[in-house]
């Protein structure tokens, strides 16, 4: 599971084996989410309103890195660090 960013506590990453569509993950205490690069729409897990609320105005900064990212690790390269949310 390669780590791209981290901010606020909320940790980011990216899978070399998920499935389409593309997507990544975010940790924040125990709590897991992955959502949808291109819509940011929730697909699986659930984490707190707030934290949500930060990674999807990180996401919306950064869906060209995302999705580079996505594609790096889909050919098993490891992905780019994004910039945290500041």
């Amino acid at each position: 599971m390669p780590e791209i960013c981290r901010f606020f506590g909320i940790v980011i990453a990216v899978f070399y084996d998920d499935r389409n569509p593309p997507h990544f993950h975010a940790r924040y205490g125990g709590e897991k989410v992955s959502i949808e690069i291109l819509t940011l729409k929730v697909l699986e897990g659930k984490i707190s309103p707030r934290a949500l609320g930060l990674v999807v105005e990180w996401a919306s900064l950064h869906k060209d890195e995302l999705m580079k990212d996505w594609e790096l690790a889909k050919l098993n390269i490891p992905p780019e660090k994004i910039e945290p949310l500041i």
